[in-house]
């Protein structure tokens, strides 16, 4: 069974790259510390965090949690990725911007919805179920396929699983 995390306000960003590569993750902006810790506990989730006061007192209430390291987007998708042994390949079956499934539709189904040379030169596209957003694999795809390999490729020399206090 993969994973569920809740990453803080701090790893916007992550969030969206872990739900690209399938990861069922929450994202909270602001909230208190204990409400946060709180969460994770009634979600059954880990927690994702920069914050090292944050990630000692998740600890200290017997959540599990991982303080993210890295300077970018690549080496904190690392980061995750080693510590948690995830398998990162990029898919359209969550929404990187609300987290919800895709669903593949009839590219006819999203003709208004699309730029006309979009639907002309692409043939698959996905929708959210829940925010409605459509998605196709355009020129974008690519850059995310690197970055996405490159993480896969640092998580194997990423730090060990321990994490400073």
């Amino acid at each position: 069974m993969s994973p569920k995390f809740l990453l803080d306000g701090m790893l916007g960003k992550l969030t969206r790259w872990l739900r690209i590569c399938g990861y069922d993750t929450e994202y909270v902006r602001s909230i208190p510390d204990d409400e946060l810790i709180q969460r994770v506990a009634d979600r059954g989730r880990i927690l994702l965090t920069r914050d090292r006061l944050l990630y000692r007192k998740a600890l200290r209430a017997g959540e599990e949690a991982h303080l993210v390291l890295g300077s970018n987007e690549v080496e904190k998708l690392a980061s995750v990725a080693s510590r948690f042994d995830l398998s990162l390949d990029p898919g359209c079956s969550l929404c990187p911007q609300c987290g919800a499934s895709l669903i593949a539709v009839d590219k006819q189904r999203v003709r208004d919805r699309v730029p006309i040379r979009t639907f002309e030169v692409y043939d698959e596209f996905w929708i959210c179920r829940s925010c409605t957003k459509v998605y196709w694999r355009g020129s974008h795809w690519r850059n995310i396929q690197n970055i996405v390999k490159s993480a896969e490729m640092l998580k194997f020399s990423a730090n060990s699983g321990e994490q400073p206090l």
